[in-house]
């Protein structure tokens, strides 16, 4: 019998993206994946070191799987991703897992996962500058068979001083643009109707093929010829009209006006921006070293609005409380997110995490009562600012993607329209999940639209929004 095994992701959307990597791998080794923790051989648990509370959560999660393992002592498990390459073997005494592996070392798995059969301790949290598994097909886990993600970029070069990114996915190197393309068109063919091109910063996304240039700085460097994310952006674009992209995570410092003028030249790619703020006090971000300051991030934002228009969707994400953080840089932050009105927003406290910038030159001194206080006040503000964005959309028509079965009922569907929000309507008969419709808005909360299907059913260009 095929033996089973159980993945548990925690975190960021690479983090989905590298579990349908290992998924793939395993199956090469005969495991067939489990949705049950209880029926399963092996147990992984990917993981994410972003803040402490994330690290807390994967930390009560082992305790119930070491549960099931006193049930069944041939049950084997592991400890994937960022909290692996940061805690390295101290998961062996702490957590008492049997395998523990970085985020670049997982075509290791079937020899980890023997030498654990072997009641040895398997390791490995090898950071790689080539690695991108760029040949594997990932095997996909999203359920509703409409939405997948396609990594194009691993690690990250930018080094702010809060994000232990770096040091738990090493240097940035870009993946073949090729196999990208492959990737997507095969997943059109196979009914998938929106990808999601992912990298820590796609705007650094730089690709040679000259292999002995190894990252967008050495490529920069040589001055060789080189694909950036704009025409990549194009190239996938390109695959099929019904085929929508998206993409996440942009870098105000980096981000061109190629990228959005693409944006503004292709329907089917989605007109949402995830653009990060963190902070509106350009004091603050120069200590986490975001490479820009307030001014320039207004800039960005202005160029956004006049090349795709008021329409266009702008998401961020905002940190309350970091290192010395004076009410007035806080209230910074609520200016700069009134200015550029976002309709949505992911909103944490400052977590230190060891070993970063941050941890090691800053001091975080502002009281956890405090950093509430101020993280609340983003909170209504961004509900406040999300509510009238979404009012805007009433009497609109959009161009929805049904991606499955409303959470609240059976009656209704949901998808999303291009500006990444989530539309909710009654159920007709004839329609299934993967297929476009047209969508009047009537109503709004701050976090959905609600509407019927329009009778007329417009074209795409003459939706609000296609």
């Amino acid at each position: 019998m095929k033996k089973k095994l159980f993945i548990e992701t925690f975190g960021c959307q690479m983090n989905f993206s590298d579990s349908e990597i290992v998924g793939s791998i395993m199956k090469k080794e005969g495991y067939s994946l489990t949705e049950k923790a209880q029926d399963a051989d092996l147990i992984f648990v990917n993981t994410c070191s972003i803040r402490e509370k994330a690290e807390q959560t994967v930390r009560n999660r082992l305790k119930h799987y070491k549960g099931l393992q006193k049930k069944n002592s041939e049950v084997k498990i592991g400890v994937l991703g960022c909290m692996a390459e940061r805690l390295k073997t101290k998961l062996f005494t702490e957590e008492k897992v049997d395998i523990v592996v970085g985020p670049d070392a997982y075509r290791t798995l079937p020899s980890l996962v023997k030498e654990a059969e072997a009641d040895r301790p398997a390791f490995n949290v090898f950071l790689s500058r080539e690695e991108t598994y760029s040949d594997i097909v990932p095997v996909r886990l999203l359920p509703n068979k409409v939405t997948a993600f396609i990594s194009i970029m691993r690690g990250c070069d930018n080094m702010c001083s809060f994000c232990v990114v770096p040091f738990t996915r090493g240097r940035e190197r870009s993946r073949d643009p090729q196999s990208i393309i492959a990737e997507a068109k095969d997943l059109f063919e196979k009914g998938y109707r929106e990808v999601t091109l992912l990298g820590q910063n796609v705007d650094s996304y730089l690709w040679s093929s000259d292999d002995s240039l190894k990252g967008k700085q050495q490529i920069q460097k040589a001055g060789a010829k080189a694909m950036g994310f704009s025409e990549l952006l194009k190239e996938v674009a390109e695959i099929h009209p019904d085929l929508r992209i998206r993409f996440s995570t942009s870098h105000p410092r980096d981000i061109t006006d190629k990228v959005l003028k693409v944006m503004s030249e292709y329907e089917n790619i989605c007109k949402h921006i995830h653009f990060p703020l963190q902070s509106g006090s350009s004091r603050v971000l120069a200590l986490m070293n975001r490479g820009y300051n307030k001014q320039m991030y207004k800039s960005k934002i202005e160029q956004i609005r006049k090349i795709l228009g008021e329409d266009c969707s702008i998401s961020a994400d905002i940190i309350a409380g970091f290192c010395t953080e004076t009410e007035a840089d806080h209230r910074e932050t609520l200016e700069m997110m009134e200015l550029v009105q976002y309709d949505f927003s992911y909103m944490f406290i400052y977590s230190e995490r060891p070993n970063t910038i941050a941890a090691k030159r800053l001091k975080d001194d502002i009281p956890l009562q405090v950093k509430k206080n101020r993280l609340t006040e983003i909170i209504n503000l961004q509900k406040e600012l999300s509510f009238a964005r979404n009012r805007r959309d009433v009497s609109k028509t959009f161009r929805v993607l049904i991606e499955g079965v409303s959470k609240r009922s059976a009656d209704y569907l949901q998808g999303r329209n291009s500006q990444n929000k989530v539309v909710v309507f009654p159920k007709p008969e004839g329609i299934e999940v993967g297929t476009y419709v047209n969508v009047k808005v009537e109503d709004c909360t701050s976090a959905t639209l609600l509407g019927k299907l329009d009778i007329k059913q417009p074209s795409a260009k003459q939706l609000a929004t296609a």
